[in-house]
C-alpha cells in the first residue's frame, strides 16, 4: 500500500481504526512512455481489513485517475484490492486459502 498510496489521515473511534489513503501522483507503469495528466480521483473506497488488537480496522482508499493526453480517454492503475467474489484483500484470502489446506 505505501509503495502506491500515502496516508493522509487515521483515526480511532471506539473500537474502530480508519486509515485514509490517496494514491500518488506517479505515472502507473503499464502508461510508460504514455503522456498523462492527473485529472483528480474517483470517489472514496472502503475495505475492512483484518482486525489489529482487537479493534476493527477499515482502509479508505482514494484512487487518481489520469488523462492519456493522446487519446483524450481517463485512465488509471488495474488495482484489484478485493478478491473476486469476497469482502477482504487479496492477500488475506489467500492467507485464508493456504491454512484451509492444512
Amino acid at each position: 500500500m505505501v509503495e502506491y498510496f500515502e496516508l493522509t489521515n487515521h483515526k480511532i473511534e471506539g473500537e474502530e481504526l480508519h486509515f485514509y489513503f490517496k494514491e500518488k501522483n506517479e505515472q502507473p507503469e503499464e502508461f510508460k512512455g504514455v503522456k498523462l495528466s492527473s485529472k483528480g480521483f474517483y470517489s472514496e473506497a472502503t475495505l475492512q481489513d483484518f482486525p489489529i488488537r482487537g479493534k476493527e480496522v477499515y482502509l479508505h482508499i482514494t484512487r487518481r485517475r489520469w488523462l492519456n493526453e493522446s487519446t483524450d480517454q481517463t485512465v488509471s492503475r488495474n488495482w484489484q484490492l478485493v478478491a473476486q467474489g469476497t469482502r477482504m484483500t487479496n492477500e488475506f484470502a489467500t492467507f485464508l486459502k493456504e491454512i484451509s489446506r492444512y
